[in-house]
């Protein structure tokens, strides 16, 4: 490592992710998932977490070759049944209303050449599964915090060109640093400070009370409506207990719930997007009465296609989220091949469970209660990229009026006025 003061940064980066991210309280249990290359950042997140007032920090580690080996070799059967002393911790985690920060620097193609069918049975059990996680996390009922590392494979898919695993490495890092703003010199006010920006942003849109969203674009011509009574919402959220935390680090987006049953039109993907261990690009959907009738993609097709097969909900659209082409992360012109850093380059949108959060009264009401609304139900969720500096949306108000909201890939200055 020759990246400079490097161990201070990422003593700051730990500082940041407890403090900012999932703002550990005293007394809170604090589950960490984190890849065993990551060793020493874990152990700083353990120390910070504790010194905030953590009573149990439970790591969970995770690596590429042992997750690569068992996919290839542990039989589909044994992979697909759940053991349920696994559910039941999860259930328990969620009881003590844990915090859950996600540390991942995996290859963005470890599973690449390997069974899709395989790969997508196990991902179905396991979300099928863990479905209370799922929505006790949708629903901020807890903290949650998903951030990243550098580690060798993913930093060698983001810059080939570099010559050795120790540039390539050093890079990501720097890059990962950037985008969390960690070279300010007060990185925790400072994701304050954003998280009140975004949060105005958020409070306009919610002003308007928008029916639907037009997205125009070259190959895209999308019409999503959006529920009653649907709320917008920036960098932070407030759990059960009423504590701010940041789920996402970075994050440029203002998001929301689309109505599953209101999405019309054909929309193209801008970035790759890595999923289930493969990597998929140039992606079309074409969605009637917010079902995806027709999708095609150049690169790992049939791993979208057993995407959207995973039940009814994977079929509907369940996040919409608003990113200007200006972002830092688009403006690196660096492609992550992971989603947490290429959905803050791009506007994008998810496919399957939409945030309970994202209605008035949402995180109080049944799952049967929310589809009613209009919010979709599913066992994924996962965001897809089609953003560019092409793209505008407008705002459509219940009276059919207009209102733009970006042109050009950017926020629109009607909007901002």
């Amino acid at each position: 490592m020759t990246l400079k003061n490097f161990d201070q940064l990422l003593q700051k980066y730990a500082e940041l992710l407890v403090r900012a991210g999932i703002n550990v309280q005293d007394g809170q249990t604090v589950v960490l998932n984190i890849d065993v290359d990551q060793a020493e950042l874990a152990r700083l997140i353990t120390q910070e977490a504790y010194k905030q007032g953590a009573a149990h920090v439970i790591v969970k580690w995770s690596d590429d070759y042992v997750s690569r080996q068992t996919m290839q070799h542990a039989p589909e059967e044994i992979l697909t049944d759940i053991p349920q002393y696994k559910i039941d911790e999860s259930i328990d985690l969620i009881e003590k209303e844990a915090s859950r920060l996600s540390v991942r620097s995996s290859d963005p193609e470890v599973y690449a050449g390997l069974d899709n069918e395989k790969i997508a049975a196990i991902q179905k059990a396991t979300g099928k599964a863990f479905i209370k996680q799922r929505e006790a996390t949708q629903a901020n009922k807890v903290s949650w915090t998903v951030a990243s590392a550098a580690g060798e494979s993913w930093a060698a898919k983001v810059f080939p060109d570099l010559d050795s695993k120790e540039e390539q490495v050093d890079a990501l890092w720097d890059a990962i640093f950037q985008s969390v703003h960690l070279y300010e010199d007060d990185p925790v006010s400072y994701w304050q400070e954003k998280d009140q920006r975004l949060e105005a942003l958020a409070d306009q849109l919610n002003n308007y009370s928008f029916d639907a969203l037009h997205y125009t674009a070259p190959g895209t011509d999308l019409t999503v409506g959006l529920p009653k009574n649907h709320l917008w919402g920036g960098a932070g959220s407030h759990n059960a207990n009423g504590h701010r935390f940041i789920a996402n680090m970075p994050t440029e987006e203002v998001f929301g719930a689309p109505d599953a049953n209101r999405v019309d039109g054909t929309v193209v993907s801008t970035k790759p997007l890595s999923y289930a261990g493969v990597t998929i690009e140039n992606m079309e959907f074409t969605f009637e009465d917010g079902k995806v009738v027709a999708l095609t993609a150049e690169k790992g097709q049939d791993v979208i296609q057993q995407l959207v097969d995973t039940d009814e909900g994977s079929k509907h659209l369940g996040e919409v989220a608003l990113v200007p082409d200006s972002s830092p992360i688009s403006q690196s012109g660096l492609t992550f091949y992971n989603t947490l850093f290429d959905e803050n380059a791009s506007n994008h949108l998810a496919l399957g469970s939409a945030y309970a959060f994202s209605l008035e009264g949402g995180v109080d009401m049944s799952r049967e209660e929310l589809a009613e609304a209009g919010l979709n139900r599913s066992q994924v969720h996962v965001d897809f990229m089609i953003g560019s500096d092409q793209m505008d949306i407008d705002g459509i108000k219940a009276d059919g009026s207009r209102v733009p909201i970006f042109r050009d890939g950017e926020w629109s200055k009607d909007l901002l006025k």
